[in-house]
């Protein structure tokens, strides 16, 4: 379980970062969750950036890749599509 203190932390790193992450072209969106590994949740707090779909690096301009640590926050990248409201 993780702490108040970490998910505090996470949660200040996330606004500090989310406009410069949500002009990023393909970012639909910027969240703090639980990092998942080979298809699994794990414990470890971390920034959730949301993509319209996941792409290979090369086909990524350098100021649209998302890094991997945030002020020591790991950031994990999810394919969710596009968000419409109904």
């Amino acid at each position: 379980m993780a702490s108040q203190e970490v998910i505090a932390h996470a949660q200040s790193v996330k606004a500090q970062h989310e406009k410069e992450l949500m002009r990023k072209r393909n970012v639909v969106g910027v969240g703090v969750g639980f990092q998942e590994r080979a298809g699994k949740l794990t414990d470890k707090v971390c920034i959730v950036v949301s993509v319209r779909e996941k792409l290979p690096l090369h086909r990524l301009a350098p100021q649209d890749v998302i890094p991997s640590e945030l002020d020591g926050v790991p950031v994990d990248v999810k394919a969710t599509g596009t968000f419409r409201a109904l």
